[in-house]
Formats: structure tokens, C-alpha cells, sequence
């Protein structure tokens, strides 16, 4: 079973909106922190927290889980226990975007409750995250810089009217944008993004970088209607993939004091070197074919494609500010080398030992296989109730009661939710709302 079947419970709860019972499901399993998954325990559990509103509960638990990413140090007995029998023995150690998300929960938990100093907090651990990634991946075509986390960080600062970070935030952002990440992730530059550039540019007292954007984006600075204040709404849409895994059957030759593996379909080709005695006593050279299981995810396509803020006849279109699901496949992509040819020498191993065995006891050696067979299982372990994409625009209100609609559309209908805010002049309102709906095709679950 997949990690999403084996808490099949607590996932269909959450999907189903019933986030109190999906956070009941969670505490009440004595056994659901279990020690290699705790850091998906407490994603899973901060974030229905969230949906709940309880942000309080929420933050607790998703700084359990940074604490645990953050902190994690290698046990090596677990790392070759892992490569012997299966990858799920060593602690999940999670993706490099979904720590990075862990912010984002946070940050959005504490501008709910008007605590912009710790939201702050929450920028400068995510900038410290993003700088260890540009060290530890070099090349562009890795995960290793993200636009939408410097959007944030542009728009937190906003709201604490600290103008120049925000502005430098907002750039850096547009230069993530342009150095491929568009190209990579499938995310245009936000016009909401250009918007704010221009206008912090101005604020914060950099008139020929407001020039230079103005030029750029053709699009001319608005002076600010003190008199209002601002919504910034994040509409998260959709859900993030599920993780499942996939078998591959690879040709074992030898030639020349290397064992290769082959498959074509795949078009992957791995070498070890062992020497012609090794191979021969091993049994390695009884094998044929060798059959890999591999992680694999699933797209669940969101189910509404655009959505709009609407505000006595006035529109706002939500931009896309992060496709969560592209960074999911993205992360897989970059280290599958890595996990199938580990997964390759692990069953080719296996099904040595179980060779040499049937030599003494038929018996034993059977059970050996059925050993091998049974404990050899991708990782399927993986944050599955992230959003499949996040949408984000900034509306300017008038100062008092303000009733705002959230209208989201696919091509054969529409949906609208309603939603009232005690809108301050010249301050900053957030709010988010989470569409759970999904495609449900030939190739998703």
C-alpha cells in the first residue's frame, strides 16, 4: 500500500472538507507520528488546522514540522538499512519545496491574525532556505530559486510598509522569472507582480527604477488613494499530486567486469563494477531480468481553471503565482536517477541471496524471495493535501464593511462564494479560500 492508502481516513476526511474530523482522525492515532513520517504527520495535521482556522494549532504543528526538517541529521544505520531492504526505512526528510511551504502556512497563518512581525520571521527563513538552495544546485535546470516564494516575501513586506525589501523582494522575484522559471515551471510573470514593482519602486523613493519597469511593462505608475485600503487574496486550487509508484523491468548483462542494466523503453542503462569471479559466486549471474519499483506521482487536475474577485461590478482576475504540482514533478525529476539506481542494485541483490540460498534449502530460499518480494516498495511518502495551485491578486477598498466575491470558473460552469471584510485604510487585509475540487481522468485517481 501507498502511503495514501495507508491513511486513506484521514485523506478522505480532508478532501472531503471535513478538516475537525481530519484533525480528530490524526490525534487519535497513538501511532500516526511514527518515527520515520513525522514530518508528514505534522504537515498533514497543520495543515487541516489551518483549514479549521484554528492558526494557532496550525503553527504549532508546522513549526514541529520545521523542527524536524530543519534538525535532521543522518543515521547511517537507517541509510543502509534503507538501500538493503526498502527506501521507507530512513525518515522522510521531504521535498526541498515542500519545506520551503512550510513558510508559506505559517506566514499566511500569522498575516490571518495580524502578526506581521513573526510573518516576517517567516521571510527570512525562507530566504535563508533559498540561498542554501542556489548553493546546493548549480545547474538551472534543478529546483534551486522560487519566484512565488519572493512574491510572498515582496507582499509581506508591503503590508509592513517596508517599502524597499518589498521592492527588492518584488525584483528578485521578476529576476527568478525571467532566468527560467517561467520556462521551467509553466508560471508567467504575474501582471499583478509589475504592478507592485512600480509601485514600491515609487514608495520607496527609486524613481529611475520606476522609470526603467514603466518602460519595461509599459504600464504607468497609479498614485495611491490613501483613503483605501488593500485585499491580497490567495485562492489555492485544487490538489497536489498523489504519489504512487511504478514497476520497470530492466535486461542484467555482463560484460568485461561490469553488470548493466538495460531498459530501452526507459531508455536508462546503469553500470557496477564487479569482477568475473564476484559476478559468477554472487549468483548475479543466474539473473536476467531485474524488475524496479520506482516513485512515481499522479496529477489530480484541478477541477476549476480561473477565478475573479468581484466587488460592486469592478473585476479582479487571481493570477497564478506557484504551480505546487509542476514543482512536485520537477523535485522527483531531478534525483530519479539517483532512486532507481539504488532500487536496481537493491533487488539485484535480493535476488542474489535468494539464489545462493535455494542452492542448500529450496525451502528457505523461497521464503527469502517472498522476503524480497514483499519488503521491495518505493517511497510514496509525500505532502498530499498541498494545493495544486496557487492563485494571488491585491484589490484596493474602500475603508469600512466591504462585501467581495470569489466567482470560479472551468468551461461548462461557475461557482461563487461571498465574503465580507473590515477593510483599514492604507493597511493590509489577507484572506485565502481552497477549492478542493479535481479532474478525475484516465490518468488520475
Amino acid at each position: 500500500m501507498t502511503y495514501y492508502e495507508r491513511n486513506q481516513q484521514f485523506y478522505r476526511s480532508f478532501e472531503k472538507g471535513n478538516f475537525a474530523e481530519a484533525v480528530e482522525i490524526l490525534e487519535k492515532d497513538k501511532k500516526s507520528p511514527r518515527k520515520n513520517s513525522k514530518l508528514l504527520y505534522y504537515l498533514n495535521l497543520g495543515t487541516a488546522a489551518f483549514m479549521t482556522g484554528n492558526y494557532e494549532k496550525a503553527n504549532l504543528s508546522f513549526e514541529r514540522a520545521y523542527e524536524i526538517g530543519d534538525n535532521y541529521s543522518r543515521n547511517y544505520f537507517q541509510e543502509a538499512a534503507s538501500i538493503i531492504l526498502n527506501p521507507n526505512v530512513a525518515p522522510y526528510r521531504g521535498e526541498d519545496f515542500e519545506l520551503l511551504m512550510i513558510h508559506y502556512y505559517k506566514a499566511l497563518s500569522y498575516l490571518k491574525t495580524n502578526d506581521f512581525e513573526k510573518a516576517l520571521v517567516e521571510c527570512k527563513r525562507m530566504n535563508i532556505k533559498l540561498l542554501a538552495l542556489g548553493d546546493k544546485y548549480k545547474s538551472e535546470k534543478y529546483y534551486r530559486a522560487d519566484a512565488f516564494v519572493n512574491v510572498l516575501m515582496g507582499i509581506i513586506y508591503d503590508a509592513s510598509r517596508d517599502y524597499n525589501n518589498a521592492f527588492i523582494a518584488y525584483r528578485n522575484a521578476l529576476n527568478v522569472f525571467e532566468e527560467g522559471y517561467t520556462e521551467q515551471f509553466g508560471v508567467e510573470v504575474p501582471e499583478q507582480l509589475k504592478v507592485d514593482l512600480i509601485r514600491t519602486a515609487h514608495l520607496a523613493g527609486f524613481p529611475q527604477e520606476r522609470a526603467q519597469y514603466e518602460k519595461q511593462f509599459e504600464k504607468i505608475y497609479e498614485p495611491i488613494d490613501r483613503e483605501k485600503g488593500y485585499l491580497v487574496f490567495f485562492w489555492h486550487n485544487g490538489l497536489g499530486p498523489k504519489k504512487t509508484e511504478v514497476s520497470l523491468d530492466f535486461v542484467f548483462t555482463q560484460r568485461n567486469g561490469h553488470i548493466q542494466f538495460d531498459n530501452k523503453n526507459f531508455r536508462r542503462h546503469f553500470d557496477f563494477n564487479l569482477s568475473t569471479d564476484d559476478y559468477r559466486s554472487s549468483g548475479l549471474s543466474n539473473l536476467d531480468v531485474v524488475r524496479v519499483v520506482l516513485p512515481k506521482y499522479v496529477e489530480r487536475p484541478a477541477y476549476f481553471k480561473e477565478a475573479f474577485l468581484e466587488w460592486e461590478g469592478q473585476q479582479k482576475s487571481l493570477e497564478l503565482g506557484q504551480n505546487v504540482n509542476n514543482l512536485a514533478f520537477q523535485s522527483l525529476k531531478q534525483r530519479i536517477g539517483k532512486e532507481l539506481a539504488e532500487s536496481l542494485l537493491r533487488t539485484a541483490l535480493k535476488k542474489a541471496a535468494e539464489y545462493q540460498i535455494r542452492q542448500e534449502n529450496e525451502g528457505l530460499g523461497a521464503a527469502v524471495g517472498l522476503f524480497a518480494q514483499f519488503t521491495e516498495q518505493a517511497d510514496t511518502r509525500a505532502w498530499q493535501t498541498i494545493p495544486h495551485s496557487i492563485y494571488y491578486t491585491r484589490m484596493a477598498l474602500p475603508e469600512g464593511e466591504q462585501h467581495v466575491d470569489l466567482v470560479v470558473k472551468n468551461a461548462g460552469s461557475k461557482d461563487q462564494h461571498n465574503f465580507q471584510f473590515d477593510i483599514q485604510a492604507r493597511t493590509t487585509t489577507f484572506h485565502f479560500f481552497h477549492n478542493m475540487q479535481v479532474t478525475y481522468g484516465r490518468d488520475t485517481y
